[in-house]
Order: C-alpha cells, then structure tokens, then sequence
C-alpha cells in the first residue's frame, strides 16, 4: 500500500515504543489482577499484532498470569490517511476464528489509534451484546479528539495535534519498524 504523502516525524522510535508497550502491560495486569484469564480481542490491521506484543510483555512481566485467549475482529471505517471508506464502520468477525463464549467474561479489546470513536463504540457494542462481565479498552495512541462517549481504559500515549495531521503506528509485520509517527499532509512538498 502506497503511503500518503507529506512531513513524517518520528515521535516515538523502536525503543521508545516497546517501552510504551511494556508500560501498557503492567497497567494492564493491575486492571485484571485476581481474575480469570481474559479474552484479548485485536482488531485488524494493527490492533493484532499490537494486542500480540501486548500479551508477550504481560506473560513476560507477570510470568503466574494464565495466558489470554487471543482472537481479532476485522473493523473498518477509515482508510490510513484518515479519509473516509465506509459511512458507517464496517465489522466483522473471522470465519476461520470466531469468537468463544464472551458471558461472564472479561474482555481487553486492543487497536493502534483511538481517533473520533466510532470504530470504537461499534466493536464495544458488538461485544457487549454477548453479555460479557466487563470490556477494557487498551490503545497505542489516544488522540484526545473523540466525539463520541468512548474512552481507552489504558493508552500508551497521548498525542493532541491538529485535526488534519495524522498518527501513524508502524507495527510489525505490516511495516519494518515499529514505531509511532506523525503525518503532516500540508506539508507535502
């Protein structure tokens, strides 16, 4: 996939990143300390591999928790440049792994950006319907510009920038580096 144009600026390299993912692990684990395995849910593209590294640090760091149950959900709304693809946020659920029995259960729910809110409020409402006991929300990036009554209950960082400038999180495998940077599309040469 081409990448849009215009001033990129690394505002968090490798390094800085996996730390922002370890500190997200151990926010995480006070916020499941004392209860049942949870179900990790990522959603696709970045949020999966994201909620992958999460879960690594956190059996890292926490090496008594029991492993999370890891599934992904497919929701689009929004291409990489922010331009709009669907009026109304597109889910769905993969075939080939669909979802366990979420009643009773507690669900940590993983993507790279939280923007406006609205691919956010769908997926919490899709997964609400099947009565889990509670939905924690983890994200790489809180913009700070949600418009909608969502929230991330741990974010790695967040970054208030202008409403036409664009986070892009670079996560392995769909880009090299994993990295957080900034997207100027005014600036384009």
């Amino acid at each position: 996939m081409d990448r849009p144009s215009g001033l990129r600026t690394c505002l968090h390299d490798t390094a800085q990143s996996c730390v922002i993912v370890d500190n997200m692990a151990r926010k995480l684990a006070g916020l499941l300390s004392g209860r049942e395995p949870a179900i990790v849910v990522g959603i696709l593209r970045r949020g999966a591999p994201l909620a992958d590294r999460i879960v690594d640090c956190l059996l890292r760091q926490h090496p008594g928790v029991s492993a999370p149950l890891r599934v992904d959900l497919k929701v689009k709304r929004y291409a990489d440049d922010l331009t709009l693809l669907h009026p109304e946020t597109q889910l769905s659920e993969d075939a080939g792994q669909p979802l366990p029995a979420l009643e009773g259960r507690t669900l940590v729910v993983i993507d790279d950006v939280l923007f406006t809110g609205h691919s956010l409020l769908r997926v919490v409402d899709h997964l609400a319907r099947r009565q889990p006991a509670r939905i924690l929300v983890a994200v790489l990036v809180d913009r700070g510009v949600a418009c909608l009554p969502v929230h991330a209950d741990v974010a790695g960082v967040r970054l208030d920038i202008a409403a036409e400038d664009i986070i892009e999180c670079n996560v392995p495998p769909y880009e090299p580096d994993f990295r957080i940077e900034l997207l100027q599309p005014r600036s384009a040469g």
